[in-house]
């Protein structure tokens, strides 16, 4: 029997958080939900997690900003970035789920998007790091 997955959600929608938590915790993983890239940071230097979906827009600390800094810290950890709006598309600025793969995020989805596709997201990137040998012990 596989380890339970654990999840560290980066939203700082409620509704998203709470949705998506739902439909994470129905397969078995076991999910962490913080509403700032900020409080993501912290709590993965407390407690590992196995794999990171954040989101892109969000106030104080962005999902880009927040993905950096888990790149610097935690470069092994495999993150999936979701957005559901903002600039991408206006002239002079970057879509920001393209940035988002530049900084080597396993994988972006626009919002809103199926679950059970973030849930087949979220194994494809916890077996790709398990397979590079980067799966951390807990």
């Amino acid at each position: 029997m596989e380890r339970s997955l654990h999840i560290l959600l980066i939203d700082d929608d409620p509704e998203v958080g709470t949705t998506t938590q739902w439909a994470l915790e129905e397969v078995g993983f076991i999910i962490s939900v913080v509403m700032s890239g900020e409080e993501g940071l912290h709590l993965q230097r407390a407690e590992p997690a196995d794999v990171v979906v954040t989101d892109i827009y969000m106030p104080e600390k962005d999902g880009i900003e927040t993905i950096a800094e888990f790149r610097e810290e935690f470069p092994r950890v495999p993150i999936v970035a979701i957005s559901g709006g903002g600039p991408a598309g206006q002239a002079g600025h970057a879509d920001p789920l393209f940035v988002a793969r530049e900084l080597g995020v396993h994988e972006v989805l626009r919002k809103p998007f199926d679950p059970q596709k973030l849930v087949e997201v979220i194994r494809e990137a916890a077996r790709a790091a398990a397979g590079r040998g980067d799966g951390e012990a807990h």
